[in-house]
């Protein structure tokens, strides 16, 4: 499968659009299938119940907006997903197994989160950050260096290699953790899923759809599964296939973006009453 890197478009994006991983077939049948499946998820915490009778399939080659105010459990349900907090074993599923049943350092290789913010205060150089995602991966120290430019290439960030990571501004610490999730799935036996937590909230207006814009494309060009919390009504429609709103912890609405967006389900989850153009076909909603 080709694709339209970035860097022959520059109208749309300096980034670049890696090549495509390298898929391998696997004797275990688990690794055979990718659907990512939560089934009847209820999540508490002390007390408090933050997610009730979740029920979602993630499908590779798409990407899913998590929306919803703050509160709502969109946070949570991807903590939920890479296992940062506990679940119920049966509850989700990747491919033919349990998640709670794959071998760490296995997972590790297909399934990978960037937060909202990554803690380090080392002084580390950006590519030495980057190359933090080379731990699961079994190559040769001169395939770790090449794998670690192609990353930071893909995200517009090569001219800070070897700067010192403590340095740079919010939004290029994001961008060099991101070129970091994406090393540590570039080998995946099948195409990756990536989890994304507001991921554009320390980045300038022109990077955050660039990113998007990234995101998409890994997801429709190369069969990754992404999974992205977003506050931005209109970014989310843009670039989302697939939108799950939340409420207090449950699903009130999904769909495409024309589909889970309406007039109704903004004013029921935000209290807010949206100026609304709807869809033109092929299109999406926007929302003021």
């Amino acid at each position: 499968m080709t694709a339209t890197s970035y860097a022959e478009s520059e109208s749309r994006s300096d980034f670049e659009l890696a090549p495509r991983a390298h898929l391998t077939h696997s004797a275990n049948a688990q690794f055979e299938r990718t659907e990512l499946c939560i089934s009847q998820l209820d999540v508490s915490i002390g007390q408090k119940t933050v997610l009730s009778d979740i029920n979602v399939q993630f499908k590779p080659g798409a990407v899913t907006a998590l929306l919803g105010p703050n509160g709502a459990g969109k946070s949570t349900l991807l903590k939920a997903l890479c296992q940062e907090i506990s679940t119920p074993r049966q509850s989700i599923r990747l491919g033919h197994s349990q998640l709670a049943d794959w071998p760490r350092r296995e997972l590790a290789k297909s399934l990978a989160v960037l937060p909202q913010h990554a803690s380090l205060t080392f002084p580390f150089t950006v590519s030495e950050v980057v190359a933090m995602g080379l731990y699961p991966l079994t190559i040769s120290n001169k395939e770790g260096e090449a794998l670690v430019a192609e990353q930071l290439a893909q995200v517009g960030l090569t001219h800070l290699a070897k700067r010192s990571y403590p340095t740079l501004s919010g939004g290029e610490k994001q961008r060099v953790q991101l070129a970091r999730v994406l090393t540590q799935l570039s080998q995946s036996p099948f195409p990756p899923i990536l989890l994304l937590d507001e991921p554009t909230s320390a980045l300038d207006l022109a990077q955050q759809h660039r990113v998007l814009e990234l995101a998409q494309n890994l997801a429709h060009q190369h069969a990754y599964t992404v999974i992205v919390v977003l506050h931005d009504l209109n970014q989310a429609a843009r670039y989302s296939d697939q939108l799950i709103v939340l409420k207090q912890g449950r699903i009130v609405s999904e769909g495409t973006p024309a589909e889970a967006l309406s007039v109704d389900t903004i004013r029921e989850v935000w209290d807010y009453e949206p100026v609304y153009v709807p869809a033109p076909q092929g299109g999406h909603p926007l929302i003021f």
